[in-house]
């Protein structure tokens, strides 16, 4: 078990932000919101703090992403400290496990032979891990356990990704075994053919479930092209949303200049002051 500190302070020693949140989790002396927390309640909060993580680093904003990488770690020592306190394992344990992990998975590095390219890196990957999981298999095996479920192909994609993100994973992996479109052109077609059984579906008074099915499609098809063009569809997608921000922001600008908002101008004025604010972008390169 983790030594607690007597008087706990700022430091850059992993161990003592480890036996912090022993303290915290001490019941007695501990604080009662984290003695009240469990695997279930802090999940969400990890979810957020690595989104946290990749706002700062989207906005370049390094001292930021110095505190949220520092919240983020939170999470991992929080996880760890109720393991422990369970018995099933302690922050060393991770720290091993994933140092094993990086070792195992890097041999073109450890291993000596430097000379590979980022595919050949990619494809080694792919055959350690199919290689850890028959290992994992062999000793369920000699210790007598049952024998894992088979998994299918698509096995190992977390529910809880972001929806864009959990389809591009989905599809790599189908494509694995072949079940892929052949070139771009073709992702392309299926993105017209499923905007247009939108359109039918509303023209045929389809409800809105069925509407909410074929826009779904629609989206996947557009996370096959951002695949096919190596285009990541969350970073495309945020640097759009930002894009939409800045861009909205400068309609609020210009009008607030005027002595009006947004409620009160017509749509072809922030149409107009849209498309005034993407030429001033345009022209500035940004």
């Amino acid at each position: 078990m983790t030594t607690v500190p007597q008087t706990p302070t700022p430091s850059d020693d992993i161990a003592d932000l480890v036996a912090i949140m022993a303290w915290l989790r001490e019941p007695g002396r501990g604080c009662p919101w984290d003695l009240a927390q469990t695997f279930a309640t802090i999940a969400p909060y990890t979810i957020e703090e690595a989104y946290e993580v990749a706002d700062a680093i989207e906005r370049s904003d390094f001292a930021d992403l110095k505190d949220e990488l520092g919240d983020l770690l939170l999470q991992v020592v929080f996880h760890a400290r109720m393991a422990e306190e369970q018995g099933l394992f302690a922050f060393p344990d991770v720290v091993r496990a994933i140092t094993d992990k990086l070792i195992r998975r890097h041999p073109h590095v450890f291993g000596g032979d430097r000379d590979v390219s980022p595919q050949a890196v990619k494809g080694l990957w792919e055959s350690i891990k199919a290689e850890e999981k028959r290992t994992k298999a062999a000793e369920r095996l000699r210790l007598g356990l049952p024998a894992a479920p088979a998994a299918g192909v698509l096995a190992g994609v977390p529910t809880a990704l972001p929806a864009l993100t959990r389809a591009l994973k989905l599809q790599a992996k189908a494509g694995t075994v072949g079940f892929d479109w052949n070139d771009v052109d073709a992702v392309l077609a299926k993105i017209v053919e499923e905007a247009s059984e939108i359109v039918a579906a509303r023209r045929d008074g389809a409800g809105h479930a069925a509407v909410t099915d074929e826009v779904g499609d629609l989206l996947f098809a557009a996370v096959n092209l951002a695949r096919h063009l190596d285009v990541d569809p969350e970073v495309a997608l945020r640097g759009t949303n930002a894009k939409f921000e800045r861009r909205f922001a400068a309609i609020e600008a210009a009008l607030a200049a005027e002595g009006r908002g947004p409620a009160e101008a017509s749509l072809a004025e922030m149409d107009a002051l849209w498309d005034e604010a993407k030429r001033r972008e345009r022209a500035a390169g940004t």
